[in-house]
C-alpha cells in the first residue's frame, strides 16, 4: 500500500487546492469545464476520469449555477474571510466594553484616587487621549534626551516657562508619558491660581499636579515619584515676546533645597516653541487687576478676534532633557546651606538657557 501523504491544516495549499479549477460565466451561468478523456496506454486497464477537486468541494445547481459546498475543506476555506471580516468586530466590541466598565467605575466611584487626588485611570484613558492629538499632529513635539529621565525613583524636572498660557506643562507631561519606555507620570508643582479656577481646580488635581510648596514636593519625590517644576512662574509665562527665550529669574532656588532634601537628582529641561503660540505684545494691566490676574494679555489675534484669538498658533516643539544633576553625595545638612543652593539654582538655569541658544540655532523655522 502506498504511502499516504499528509497535508497540515494550516497550509494554505491545501485550501487553494479545495477551490477547485477556476469556472468561466457564460450567459449569465456557471459551466464545469469539459472532463478530459483518459487513454489507457498499451497494457494498462483503462481508468476512469477522475472528478475535479471543484466537484468533490460542492455541486453545481443546473437552476441557479452556483456552486453548493458539502463538507471538508471547502467548509474551511468559507470560514477564513468571515473570521478575519469578525476581527475588527471583536476589537471595537473589546473597545466599547471598555469604556462602558470606564463609564460604571465613574458612575458608581469604584476607582482609585491617591492622597493629592491623582486619578491615573482618568489621565491615561481620557486626560493623555484629549492631549496626544494636540501634542504629536498640532504641536509636533520632538522630545530629545529621554533616556536621561531615571526608569524609577524620584527625580525633579526644571524647566522653562513660556507662552502667555501653560500648555508647556501640558505638552511636558505628555513628552514624559509617551516618549519614556517606562511611561512614567510628571506631577506637576502649580501656582496658586490653578487651584482657585472652578473646573481647572479639580482636572489639575485629577492629572496628578499640586500646589508648588516644598512640603508636597518633598513627599512626591520621597515616595519616587516623577515631579516637574517650573521656576520662573507668572514672570516667565507672561513675559513680552521681545524677551522670548531669556529665563527669568529662579527664585530663592527652593527646588534645589527641596531635591536635596529628598537626595533625588535634578534633571534640566528646555522648551523651544512654546514662546510663539501667542506672541504676548502687551499687558492690560488695568483689567488685570480687576480681574485678580497676574497679567491680561495682547497678541496680535486677542483680543480682537474674540474666542478665535485663543487659538494657538501651530508652531514646531522642541523638548529636550539634559544630563541629571545628582544630590544624593551631599550630606544632610547641605539642603540648609545658601552660597550651596544658589550655586546649585544658577547651574540649572545656566544649562538650561545654554541649551535654548543651542536648539534657536538648529532650528529651521518657527512653524517647521
Amino acid at each position: 500500500m502506498a504511502d499516504a501523504k499528509v497535508i497540515p491544516f494550516d497550509d494554505d495549499r491545501s485550501r487553494g487546492g479545495a477551490r477547485g479549477p477556476a469556472r468561466r460565466r457564460s450567459g449569465g451561468r456557471r459551466q464545469a469545464e469539459p472532463t478530459p478523456e483518459v487513454t489507457a496506454l498499451p497494457g494498462q486497464q483503462e481508468q476512469p476520469a477522475q472528478e475535479p477537486a471543484a466537484a468533490k468541494s460542492g455541486r453545481t445547481t443546473p437552476e441557479s449555477g452556483r456552486t453548493t459546498p458539502e463538507s471538508g475543506p471547502a467548509e474551511e476555506d468559507r470560514s477564513g474571510p468571515e473570521d478575519e471580516r469578525q476581527g475588527p468586530r471583536s476589537g471595537l466590541e473589546r473597545r466599547v466594553a471598555g469604556g462602558l466598565a470606564f463609564l460604571r467605575r465613574r458612575l458608581t466611584g469604584d476607582y482609585d484616587v491617591d492622597e493629592f487626588g491623582y486619578d491615573r485611570e482618568l489621565t491615561e484613558q481620557v486626560l493623555m487621549s484629549l492631549l496626544r492629538p494636540v501634542s504629536e499632529k498640532y504641536f509636533r513635539v520632538e522630545v530629545k534626551g529621554i533616556e536621561n529621565i531615571p526608569a524609577d525613583g524620584g527625580a525633579l524636572i526644571v524647566a522653562n516657562h513660556s507662552g502667555t498660557l501653560p500648555l508647556d506643562g501640558l505638552m511636558l507631561q505628555v513628552a514624559v508619558h509617551d516618549k519614556h519606555p517606562a511611561e512614567r507620570h510628571l506631577r506637576l508643582l502649580a501656582a496658586d491660581l490653578v487651584f482657585m479656577l472652578p473646573v481647572v481646580n479639580e482636572l489639575a488635581r485629577k492629572a496628578g499636579h499640586t500646589l508648588a510648596c516644598a512640603e508636597d514636593a518633598q513627599r512626591l519625590l520621597e515616595s519616587g515619584e516623577l515631579v516637574g517644576v517650573m521656576p520662573e512662574g507668572f514672570k516667565g509665562i507672561g513675559k513680552p515676546f521681545s524677551e522670548r527665550y531669556k529665563l527669568q529669574r529662579f527664585g530663592r532656588g527652593g527646588f534645589v533645597s527641596t531635591a536635596l532634601r529628598a537626595r533625588t537628582p535634578i534633571v534640566p529641561c528646555s522648551i523651544v516653541g512654546a514662546e510663539e503660540i501667542y506672541p504676548m505684545i502687551g499687558n492690560a494691566k488695568t483689567v488685570a487687576r480687576v480681574l485678580g490676574l497676574p497679567y491680561f494679555p495682547i497678541t496680535p489675534t486677542f483680543p480682537w478676534l474674540g474666542p478665535l484669538g485663543g487659538v494657538p498658533l501651530p508652531t514646531k516643539w522642541t523638548i529636550q532633557f539634559g544630563e541629571p544633576i545628582p544630590t544624593d553625595g551631599y550630606p544632610p545638612e547641605a539642603a540648609e546651606d545658601p552660597m550651596l543652593m544658589f550655586n546649585l539654582t544658577d547651574q540649572v538655569r545656566e544649562q538650561i538657557q545654554h541649551t535654548l541658544y543651542k536648539l534657536l540655532v538648529q532650528r529651521r523655522s518657527v512653524f517647521f
